[in-house]
């Protein structure tokens, strides 16, 4: 079976399932699909995102991945303190010694995470998962 997104002339958009593309054809050709807020038979298909198929093993790992990042962010959060939008500001005050060396994290926009990789700042980026089943 496969699943189509459809639109009639008038642009209501639906979506109908068919034994292949072949069976589509003959039925929108034949005006047996119709559009079924207005009754229209002049069908098209509509954009659509192709559904992807994943591997059983595809899904374990990207689950894996999420748990690792998840520690990943229990283990920032419990060693490093957080220091929100001044993160640049801080970043440069602990590398150039105006303040105690410390482990920090929070958020730098990319023009600032770019400054400081060119004045020789040594920081990472982590991709951070958010809190709960998201």
């Amino acid at each position: 079976m496969i699943v189509f997104d459809l639109k009639c002339r008038k642009d209501h958009r639906f979506e109908a399932w068919f034994p292949d593309s072949a069976a589509y054809e003959r039925q929108v050709k034949a005006k047996k699909v119709a559009c079924p807020e207005c009754g229209a038979t002049k069908i098209a298909k509509a954009p659509m995102a192709p559904a992807l198929k994943r591997s059983e093993s595809d899904i374990r790992a990207a689950a894996e991945a999420r748990k690792m990042l998840v520690k990943m962010r229990e283990q920032v959060e419990k060693n490093c303190d957080y220091v929100g939008p001044q993160f640049a500001e801080e970043a440069r005050r602990i590398h150039h010694g105006e303040t105690d060396a410390r482990n920090i994290y929070g958020e730098a926009t990319a023009e600032e995470s770019k400054a400081l990789r060119e004045e020789g700042v040594d920081f990472g980026e982590v991709p951070w998962i958010p809190r709960g089943d998201a």
